[in-house]
């Protein structure tokens, strides 16, 4: 994004589109994703998706460096619908191999680590940038690839988790197989009134990481310090995983005083309230307290939604559910990124853009006030007979 912000300093729209490229493929694959992790060797299903995305970073360095800028787009869109291939086998994965009074505690250790990769990662990215370009960025994207592959090789996973329905060939996946499948995982969600509410609100937090991936650059750019924008990014990047380390090592004291539900609901509310006032912010300072006030609760949402999921969803089930969602999350994300290329700067202002963010998490907020409690208990899962064939 910051190569294209810079090659294209007037157009937002080549940035805009960048990001783009990363949800899209979602909606291109999203009937495969979670089959596949359900039914094939979830672990073989992370490591091809990490070393075909390192392969594709190799021609993706090729063509920046003879500056294709077609061919760029559509192996960012390549290696984006492949690594959607990961989420789901790792996500069931994890859910095997931890017990279910670990989820929480999971989930919040896996908050903390995020954290503190938000807190250098942003920084060190942009400093990358400078000092050896783009180019050398997508160097160290693709070892890390590779360095993600060989450690989930060397990971002992119990069959059962590896294959909860048994060992299936590829060869036996046929697009009706495939079909119904996907089928059973939006039956599954319909018929789990509690699941079938918070995936709902999933749908518009498409629309929040929509906006959220590409406003940060815009507001600094275009509207708080155009000149030395880069810079505050790293600083930006430093005070939001700042916020989230400090929000992640308060939260277990929070967590243990409030419900899930609640921990969703208010901590979606803030975070809507602190996001649509950044928008307003005049000076930079002023914009860094306001993102720092919001990464501070967004470890609770985080948490309370990360310890809930995996208490709820039967494991064999659990890639056709993340099936489910992730294409629901980046229709949503693909459309509201449409629409800011479209829309930005000449119909909607940066302010606009916060205040619909904002604005759409607290209506989020809101519906989980409402709807949630009635279905909050504390083992809701569902067994889903899966049938043979």
């Amino acid at each position: 994004m910051f190569y294209m912000l810079k090659r294209f300093s007037a157009q937002p729209f080549y940035a805009t589109v960048t990001e783009l490229m990363f949800s899209l493929p979602t909606l291109a694959v999203f009937l495969f994703v979670g089959v596949l992790a359900d039914r094939l060797d979830r672990r073989k299903i992370a490591i091809n998706c990490d070393l075909i995305s390192c392969v594709l970073s190799v021609v993706l360095l090729f063509a920046i460096i003879k500056e294709w800028i077609a061919l760029v787009f559509v192996l960012l869109f390549i290696r984006s619908a492949v690594s959607k291939f990961f989420q789901p086998a790792q996500q069931a994965i994890i859910q095997g191999i931890l017990k279910k009074e670990e989820y929480a505690q999971a989930a919040g250790l896996n908050q903390m680590v995020g954290s503190i990769f938000m807190l250098f990662g942003d920084g060190l990215g942009i400093i990358i940038f400078w000092k050896i370009g783009v180019e050398g960025a997508i160097v160290i994207d693709m070892m890390a690839f590779l360095f993600s592959a060989i450690l989930t090789y060397f990971c002992f996973i119990r069959e059962e988790v590896r294959l909860p329905n048994g060992a299936q060939s590829l060869k036996g996946l046929h697009i009706k197989t495939m079909l119904y499948d996907f089928k059973e995982g939006v039956k599954y969600i319909l018929n789990n009134k509690l699941l079938l509410y918070l995936t709902a609100g999933f749908f518009f937090f498409g629309i929040v990481n929509g906006g959220l991936s590409v406003m940060p650059a815009f507001i600094m750019k275009y509207k708080l310090s155009s000149d030395h924008y880069e810079t505050y990014m790293i600083g930006l990047g430093i005070v939001f995983g700042l916020g989230m380390l400090v929000g992640s090592l308060m939260s277990p004291i929070i967590t243990a005083k409030l419900k899930q539900y609640q921990l969703i609901a208010f901590g979606l509310l803030f975070v809507g309230i602190f996001i649509a006032l950044a928008g307003f912010a005049s000076t930079v300072s002023v914009y860094f307290l306001l993102i720092f006030i919001v990464a501070l609760f967004l470890p609770i949402a985080n948490i309370g939604i990360g310890g809930w999921l995996p208490k709820i969803i039967d494991p064999k089930m659990m890639g056709r559910v993340q099936g489910c969602v992730s294409p629901l999350i980046m229709l949503s994300q693909s459309i509201t990124l449409g629409i800011i290329s479209v829309a930005f700067p000449v119909y909607i202002a940066i302010e606009g853009l916060f205040l619909i963010v904002g604005g759409v998490l607290m209506a989020i907020s809101l519906f989980y006030f409402w709807m949630l409690p009635k279905y909050a208990k504390e083992d809701n899962t569902i067994k889903w007979e899966i049938a043979k064939r």
